[in-house]
């Protein structure tokens, strides 16, 4: 990764500041203004990721791409979340992830999207596919699920 950006503190904050700030963020903008917000940001950090790391359209797999991006945003990483697997079923790349930072400190049944997760797996596989995507958070261990699953479709 970087070099450490900070003498002392090194670049890692806590969860609790961050997910603070994105409550911030949906109390001054609104829920979906800040989804928008949130989204696209974490887009932009992953595409950036993806592009730090030599990742643009260098890989074959999409279990290499997902052993790539659990290393990077992993716990070896910037420990935003653990990227599980990837798979594609039919036009539909899933990604499978778990201990997102959107989760992390949610009650069970909380409606609560994983908003910069999502942007920010959405930015990498963009950047690494090569592709312009379409991405939705469609399960939630917040709800029953035993991931964070992420839908991509590719637009046409």
């Amino acid at each position: 990764m970087e070099s450490s950006l900070r003498p002392q503190l090194g670049n890692f904050s806590s969860i609790v500041c961050f997910k603070s700030a994105i409550v911030g963020i949906e109390d001054a903008l609104g829920a979906k203004t800040a989804a928008i917000a949130l989204i696209a940001a974490g887009r932009s950090r992953g595409k950036q990721l993806a592009t730090d790391l030599s990742l643009k359209e260098a890989i074959g797999s999409l279990d290499e791409v997902a052993s790539k991006l659990r290393f990077a945003l992993g716990k070896d990483g910037t420990r935003l979340c653990i990227v599980e697997k990837i798979v594609q079923e039919n036009e539909v790349i899933k990604v499978y992830i778990s201990e997102s930072l959107c989760s992390a400190g949610e009650a069970q049944g909380s409606d609560r999207k994983c908003t910069y997760t999502l942007g920010a797996v959405w930015g990498a596989i963009e950047q690494i596919l090569g592709r312009r995507l379409q991405g939705s958070h469609t399960e939630s261990v917040l709800r029953g699920s035993t991931y964070d699953v992420f839908e991509f479709t590719a637009l046409r």
